[in-house]
């Protein structure tokens, strides 16, 4: 019999905050969880975590000598992660394996040790600063924490690394190379330098208002993108369909990597997306989807691309569209992440979360039934991945 690809168990931490029902709430109230501080002599939007989630962080690094050392993002990956074993009842097992991406990693503590390196006349270095601020120092860790003997590795693809490091546990999967992966994605990117690279671009948001970042929103003709910081792991295994009950099945997937003209080039048709949802939709054997959590990052050109894509593949009869970077921001390789937990609530919901303001675009048929999700990424590089969820 065929075996299903599935999601068995899922965790998170965000500005949304790290329980399910609290993250669920918070979209259904539609309020968004950004907030406002002074970075660079400027006041921006940001998505960084509360009070509450701070501590849980910190009650990590409490737990052994080797995690006071440890970036935030490693950290926050640490706790998704247990609570994503915690969800899908897994016991220790030498056939586990485990992707844990990043777009820039140990984004806090590379900072802290360049400027240290800057300020410290003899150029001396603690002997931790290199491994600590390695990108697989995420992966390496995690499986450290949860006691598991398999293999683990990380990756960067900039902002699809979440939803390539389902790809890559997927493939490790079908090739039988593992019973069971984590797969997932964590970044903390709320840093000077960081903030100054997206400034630079002139992509990020300077609105002070209800919601600072408006996907879709383009008839301000602003960008209005804002950084935030997050970490989510999804535990996937194969299962056959007589057996216990999955949280979600992985019906399709799609990616493809465009020819790009620039570092930071996007193309205005979204050849990328247009092709991975399409890929996708084939694989999952269906014409269409219930709705789509869109890339969106809130930027002009990102935004309008993805939905040309979109009016290409489906026409006069687009699916529901949404995104959640109106309510969170954009956590870079963790937003896929964000996006697939997105998709997972609503279809155990049966309940789509729309966009609270004035859009290009209008959604129809809000109260029908959800039982598919296209979940859309892309990052720098021309790199687009779609995933579609059902129950």
């Amino acid at each position: 019999m065929q075996e299903d690809i599935i999601i068995s168990g899922f965790g998170s931490i965000s500005c949304l905050g790290s329980e399910y029902y609290e993250i669920w709430n918070n979209y259904l109230t539609k309020k968004t969880r950004l907030s406002f501080k002074k970075i660079l002599n400027s006041k921006i939007p940001i998505g960084i975590l509360d009070k509450n989630e701070k501590e849980k962080i910190i009650e990590i690094q409490r737990e052994n000598k080797f995690y006071k050392r440890l970036d935030k993002s490693v950290l926050m990956s640490i706790f998704a992660s247990r609570k994503a074993i915690k969800s899908s009842n897994w016991k220790k097992s030498s056939k586990l394996s485990l992707n844990i991406g990043s777009s820039r990693g140990a984004t806090e503590l590379f900072e802290k040790y360049h400027k240290d390196f800057l300020n410290n006349k003899s150029s001396k270095l603690s002997p931790i600063s290199s491994p600590n601020t390695s990108l697989g120092n995420i992966s390496t860790w995690v499986a450290y924490d949860i006691g598991f003997k398999g293999f683990s590795f990380s990756h960067s693809i900039t902002c699809s690394t979440a939803l390539h490091s389902i790809l890559n546990g997927i493939a490790w999967l079908k090739s039988g190379m593992s019973k069971r992966f984590i797969a997932g994605a964590s970044e903390a990117p709320i840093t000077n330098f960081t903030i100054s690279q997206m400034k630079s671009l002139n992509i990020y948001s300077n609105k002070l208002t209800k919601y600072p970042c408006q996907p879709f929103n383009l008839k301000n003709n602003q960008n209005t993108m804002v950084v935030s910081e997050g970490a989510s792991s999804f535990c996937l295994e194969l299962q056959k369909k007589q057996n216990k009950k999955r949280v979600v099945k992985i019906a399709g997937y799609g990616y493809f990597n465009e020819k790009i003209s620039h570092n930071t080039s996007i193309n205005k048709n979204g050849i990328g997306l247009y092709n991975t949802m399409k890929i996708a939709l084939n694989m999952a054997n269906l014409n269409t989807v219930d709705c789509i959590i869109t890339h969106a990052p809130g930027t002009i050109l990102g935004d309008k691309s993805e939905f040309n894509a979109i009016k290409k593949l489906f026409g006069k009869f687009i699916p529901r569209i949404t995104s959640n970077k109106h309510i969170m921001g954009h956590s870079f390789s963790n937003s896929g992440g964000s996006s697939i937990e997105m998709g997972i609530m609503m279809l155990k919901n049966n309940y789509f979360i729309d966009l609270p303001f004035e859009t290009i675009f209008e959604n129809k048929n809000l109260n029908s039934d959800l039982n598919s999700v296209m979940i859309n990424s892309t990052g720098f590089g021309g790199n687009s991945v779609s995933i579609i969820l059902t129950l």
